[in-house]
């Protein structure tokens, strides 16, 4: 990867684990993103050598004159941008702000950056919640089907994407990950919810008893085919990133309850599903393995062993932080 590189929602887990994934190899960053840096158990590139990562607070939403003024300094080659407003339930409550974020401020972003010849790459980090829900493995060609505030507004980001690259050649390529997990997740996510849950004697909501079918992937992973699919990849192309296994939330909460000794009777109450909640949606990852030789190397177990691992040695500082997403517009 030659050039700089610049991480967009690199405060996000997604993003500051793959700020970490770069760091580690030595790379330069910079990072952008609305949120000021929080708690070091929450911000994976903070754990080791983090010196060659220039941070900037700006917001997509309000920045844009800054972050292109950011970009214009460095000669920045290389954007990936996992920036988004991105609980889908929540989007529900106030769906203006989803599309301000994820689609108006985010095409305003793209059609500044159309215009430097500095920039070989665009990494799109998109959602597989953008089909809807699905029945059986689905590969890139899927046709759209939102369901949800948040999935609509992704989509068309998506869909704009589209046009800028058939219009104007725009170098993009997009990813779309299965559910990410791994230690250093917001604490409001499913896997470190459930153990934190545990350790501190709460209850843990089962939306709809749990039924819903994912694949689950660590971050380590998500990380390693992002970098792929940003030095390999084709502009225009769309890339799955998934695990060959699913499991069902209920499945997924049984195996933390028994690696950490309890009772999913004991842990979970059940409660009422979220509005458009997909049954399903799977994503065919062969292009990824077969155009790049990637593959998942952690397993569910063993991710979920890390994870408890984490939250273990960061319980004295995690206790205290909430479990519930706090929406920000």
């Amino acid at each position: 990867m030659k050039g700089s590189i610049a991480v967009i929602g690199s405060n996000s887990f997604s993003g500051a684990s793959f700020c970490k994934h770069l760091l580690d190899q030595g790379m330069e960053v910079i990072g952008i993103s609305r949120s000021e840096e929080p708690v070091n158990p929450l911000l994976p590139y903070k754990w080791g050598d983090h010196s060659k990562l220039n941070f900037h607070q700006l917001d997509l939403n309000q920045d844009l004159v800054d972050i292109e003024r950011v970009l214009d300094q460095h000669k920045i080659s290389t954007v990936y941008n996992f920036a988004a407003q991105s609980m889908v339930g929540q989007s529900w409550e106030f769906p203006e702000h989803w599309f301000m974020t994820n689609a108006v401020s985010t095409i305003k972003f793209h059609n500044m950056l159309r215009h430097k010849d500095y920039l070989d790459k665009y990494i799109h980090i998109s959602t597989p919640e953008v089909y809807g829900s699905c029945f059986g493995f689905v590969n890139e060609s899927q046709v759209f089907n939102p369901s949800t505030p948040y999935a609509v507004s992704r989509a068309a980001a998506d869909m704009s994407l589209k046009t800028f690259f058939d219009v104007h050649a725009f170098p993009v390529v997009s990813t779309r990950a299965a559910n990410v997990y791994g230690p250093g997740q917001q604490l409001y996510r499913i896997i470190p919810k459930t153990i934190l849950s545990i350790m501190m004697g709460r209850k843990l909501p089962l939306h709809g008893g749990g039924l819903s079918e994912r694949s689950f992937i660590h971050i380590d992973d998500v990380s390693a085919a992002t970098q792929a699919i940003g030095e390999q990849g084709k502009d225009g192309e769309t890339y799955h990133i998934s695990t060959l296994d699913t499991v069902s939330i209920r499945h997924l909460v049984e195996l933390i309850c028994q690696k950490m000794g309890r009772d999913i009777h004991q842990v979970c109450e059940i409660s009422a599903d979220r509005p458009g909640k997909d049954a399903a949606y799977l994503l065919d990852s062969n292009k990824v393995r077969d155009e790049f030789a990637w593959k998942d190397k952690i397993t569910l177990e063993q991710g979920i062993g890390q994870t408890i691992d984490w939250a273990k040695l960061n319980f004295e500082q995690l206790r205290s932080m909430s479990l519930d997403y706090e929406h920000k517009q």
